[in-house]
């Protein structure tokens, strides 16, 4: 039967299946697989309570000092709905990219990891910051 198949893509996706298979199974990597999600998840949960616990229809999206007296630049829903879809963005391009890199290198997917919590931790901070001066 596979006389008109060479076989090479066969052993190139039994490579990326053993590699997926390592990265899946590296507790230091599922560590942080688990924190990135957990991070998107929460702050975007948190985001969408306190869009919807509060009534106004416009919020403060921009803190800029250099103005002086209108340093507070005001925006709709959507500017702070962005957050929600950059924590999503963040999420799924960091571990793709580690679970790319994660065939280079270990450490290379780790640092990856890392970056994306710090992302995800100051989207998190950021947009508290700004729909607390609601």
């Amino acid at each position: 039967m596979r006389s008109w198949y060479s076989g090479k893509n066969d052993t190139m996706n039994s490579n990326i299946m053993a590699n997926s298979k390592k990265y899946f199974h590296d507790h230091f990597v599922l560590l942080l697989l688990s924190i990135n999600v957990f991070l998107a998840l929460a702050g975007s949960v948190y985001i969408l309570v306190r869009l919807s616990t509060s009534h106004g229809s416009s919020y403060i999206v921009q803190y800029r000092p250099i103005l002086g007296i209108s340093s507070y630049q005001a925006g709709n829903v959507v500017q702070l709905l962005s957050f929600v879809g950059f924590a999503l963005i963040v999420l799924i391009v960091h571990t793709f990219l580690s679970l790319r890199a994660y065939k280079i290198h270990r450490q290379l997917a780790v640092a990856i990891l890392c970056l994306g919590v710090l992302l995800l931790l100051l989207t998190v901070i950021i947009s508290n910051a700004l729909l607390v001066l609601h």
